[in-house]
């Protein structure tokens, strides 16, 4: 792994592992989840539209069910993994880099009896710890842009998935066209050089061996999701200063309004994309 990548890994690492934003997230999204959501309504919950999310991506799997062996990339609390055990019988690894977080899945399996059919995995997705053709399914939500070797995760993905395997991701990205130095404040609030694009992924998609690529664009999600999560931040401040500090919620506050500018601007893109061997 390259410096530029072991950087953007270890970065995100302390991040997510840091007090402020297991309470922050583990607080604002639900609980469960840690991805952008699809809304039917202005104040739809962020836990309900993020569940709708996981159904429209599940929606564009031939290959769930019982039994199906699913690699979750970047998995975050779990949640996701938890829905599709419980909804389709899936047999469900977690891979993630937060130690925090994976205590965090790990307990809300067991709680809900599910730890026979979810494994929690402490791991890099550029470098995955899995033989070749392991699974049938990964599945990614809002987690890549963390990457500093996007490339290499798509080619990890298609090297642990079986033939005829599905690789199903969402991330928020860049339009294929942005003005120079427009998202350089999105860049340094999340520590990147850069963020992947639709075109990015359809390239990075075709090297890595995948041979059929579909995207569906789902950009107003992405802006409607960060003022969800703005309008929610705002609301309970009062509660989350008893759990972060008072620099991380400014902080959060400036970011999430980038991401909406961005968004409204037409310089940001989200969607689901769904890709297969």
């Amino acid at each position: 792994m390259n410096d530029k990548a072991k950087s953007a890994v270890d970065v995100t690492r302390d991040y997510y592992n840091s007090h402020d934003a297991d309470n922050f997230y583990f607080t604002i999204w639900g609980g469960e989840d840690l991805h952008l959501g699809v809304y039917e309504k202005e104040d739809d919950s962020i836990f309900d539209a993020s569940r709708r999310t996981i159904d429209l991506m599940a929606a564009k799997s031939k290959k769930l069910g019982k039994g199906t062996r699913v690699l979750d990339v970047g998995a975050g609390f779990g949640g996701t993994a938890r829905y599709l055990a419980k909804t389709r019988g899936c047999r469900v690894t977690c891979l993630n880099l937060s130690e925090v977080e994976n205590e965090r899945n790990r307990k809300m399996n067991a709680d809900q009896g599910l730890d026979s059919l979810i494994d929690v995995v402490d791991g890099n997705f550029e470098e995955l710890p899995f033989e070749d053709g392991s699974f049938d399914v990964v599945w990614s939500q809002d987690a890549i842009l963390h990457s500093g070797d996007r490339n290499k995760v798509l080619a990890e993905t298609s090297r642990v998935l079986a033939s005829g395997g599905e690789f199903i991701f969402t991330d928020p990205m860049q339009a294929d066209e942005v003005p120079v130095g427009v998202l350089e404040p999105i860049y340094e609030r999340i520590h990147l050089t850069s963020l992947g694009s639709v075109a990015f992924y359809t390239e990075a998609a075709k090297d890595a061996g995948f041979a059929r690529v579909a995207f569906e664009d789902q950009t107003p999600n992405l802006i409607r999701h960060y003022a969800r999560v703005l309008e929610e931040t705002l609301k309970n401040e009062e509660e989350l200063h008893k759990v972060c500090s008072d620099d991380y919620i400014s902080r959060m506050k400036k970011g999430l309004a980038l991401w909406v500018d961005g968004g409204k601007k037409g310089w940001l893109r989200w969607g689901i994309f769904s890709l297969s061997k």
